[in-house]
């Protein structure tokens, strides 16, 4: 029997997963973007027609399946990934987590932390959304989104590492992380590790923020996948420029990594709540931030580098497939 991957229009073989970005956000808010109903209300069909156009972007170049790791305090909206979906074909996966504790909604679960529920509470979350539904849509989580602050690992998040860990042995769900500012990558797959998640189903995130090949080496070394997953985003939340970035993930496709690693964007297509304008200098050093930025700039610098298209198949068709069945 073929493997399944739930995406938000039901279970699709691993087979049929194709070409796959690994972290792209069609809608995102920052926690707090609720209260903003005035000035910042959601206008569905609006945002419906922006998330298309950047989904039909996508497969122009061939992309087939994305991962949409929104968090649930985040704004997290399944039935309109599922509507994207289906008005696009392209196989969208959503994910059952939370942020991290500095730009996250920690209240709630902190306030059932002091009741003593709060670590068997997130696993019950994650298991109902993984396996039952997420609310009344029917639609089931296929990853597990987690996230930790800059050099740290705050009590409030582990306990979300230790229910993920705890539900993936349940489930064999996939687990996807953010990292902060370059940090934290060893320390999140050890920390996994520890609690007996499985390594091949593991996916260090945001691991473009540390140039420094050897972190990468270094949390690469516990077996686990990363992602170069935010080309584009340049000189703010701490990010290098994607010159540095190449230069890292050429030197690690070189020593032989390209088993481990995967790419993509980050990019955010519609933000919830009042619309924004980047201020200059960041508007300028920010205009690659799309979903077609690495086909049209990164990879044609790579294979400049001498990158084969096969390395690159595998880095977006082969992992992605090995990662959904281990």
């Amino acid at each position: 029997m073929a493997e399944m991957v739930e995406t938000v229009c039901g279970p699709v073989p691993v087979e049929q997963l194709g070409k796959t970005l690994i972290h792209e956000h069609f809608l995102f808010g920052y926690p707090g973007f609720q209260g903003d109903v005035t000035r910042g209300t959601f206008r569905e069909d609006e945002s419906l027609r922006v998330a298309v156009e950047a989904a039909e972007k996508m497969k122009r170049h061939g992309i087939q399946t994305v991962v949409d790791p929104t968090p649930n305090d985040c704004g997290r909206n399944p039935a309109f990934l599922r509507r994207v979906a289906e008005e696009t074909g392209l196989n969208i996966i959503c994910a059952t987590g939370y942020y991290y504790e500095g730009e996250g909604a920690p209240p709630y679960f902190q306030f059932r932390r002091l009741l003593g529920t709060a670590e068997d509470d997130i696993y019950d979350m994650f298991m109902a959304e993984l396996t039952e539904g997420i609310a009344d849509t029917g639609i089931k989580a296929g990853v597990i989104k987690l996230a930790s602050s800059k050099g740290r690992i705050t009590e409030y998040e582990k306990m979300f590492f230790r229910a993920a860990a705890r539900a993936q042995k349940e489930t064999g769900a996939v687990i996807i992380t953010h990292t902060q500012e370059g940090t934290m990558g060893p320390e999140q797959a050890a920390y996994l590790l520890e609690h007996g998640a499985d390594p091949k189903k593991i996916v260090i995130g945001h691991m473009c923020g540390n140039t420094d090949p050897d972190y990468h080496r270094k949390t690469l070394a516990y077996g686990v996948y990363i992602a170069f997953d935010r080309f584009g985003i340049q000189g703010m939340v701490g990010a290098p420029t994607d010159e540095e970035r190449v230069r890292t993930l050429l030197a690690l496709l070189r020593d032989g990594y390209e088993k481990q690693i995967m790419l993509s964007h980050d990019t955010v297509n519609v933000w919830l709540g009042r619309p924004f304008t980047l201020p200059e200098p960041f508007a300028e050093m920010m205009k690659n931030w799309h979903v077609e930025h690495l086909f049209v700039n990164i990879i044609p610098a790579l294979k400049n580098e001498g990158i084969r298209d096969e390395v690159l198949e595998q880095m977006f068709i082969g992992n992605p497939a090995a990662l959904f069945s281990a």
